[in-house]
C-alpha cells in the first residue's frame, strides 16, 4: 500500500522560511513526478510545485522565486523549501506522487497534509 508522509510544517513569521519533506513508501509503478499542493479551508486545492524524474520543475506563479522544490526519485522523497513566507501562504500543504498503473493509466497518491501557518 502506498503511503505519503509529510513533515516540516509549523508556525513561522512573515519573511521566514520552512522546509517541508515528503517520503513515499510502498510500490509506485513508473513514478515520474512528485509535487506539492496547498489548500485553505473553503477553497480548492491549488498547485504549488512539481518535480519530475527528468529533472524538470514547475512552479505556480504565486511562489516562483520564493519556493524551491527538489525531488529524489530513488528514495521517493520530495522537499519544498519555502522562503520569504507571506500571510497568504498559510494553508495545509499536501504532497502528491504520480505514477503508472499496470495498465499504463496514471495513478495519483496523496499525503495527509502538513499545516503551515504564517503569522506575526
Amino acid at each position: 500500500q502506498v503511503q505519503l508522509v509529510e513533515s516540516g510544517g509549523g508556525l513561522v513569521r512573515p519573511g521566514g522560511s520552512l522546509r517541508l519533506s515528503c517520503v513515499a513508501s510502498g510500490k509506485i509503478g513508473g513514478l515520474y513526478a512528485m509535487g506539492w499542493y496547498r489548500q485553505v479551508v473553503g477553497r480548492q486545492r491549488e498547485f504549488i510545485a512539481t518535480s519530475t524524474n527528468r529533472d524538470t520543475t514547475d512552479y505556480a506563479d504565486s511562489v516562483k522565486g520564493r519556493f524551491i522544490i527538489s525531488g529524489d526519485f530513488v528514495s521517493k522523497t520530495v522537499y519544498l523549501r519555502l522562503n520569504s513566507l507571506e500571510l497568504e501562504d498559510t494553508a495545509v500543504y499536501y504532497c502528491r506522487a504520480e505514477g503508472l498503473g499496470t495498465d499504463g493509466s496514471p495513478r495519483r497518491y496523496w499525503g495527509q497534509g502538513t499545516q503551515v501557518t504564517v503569522a506575526s
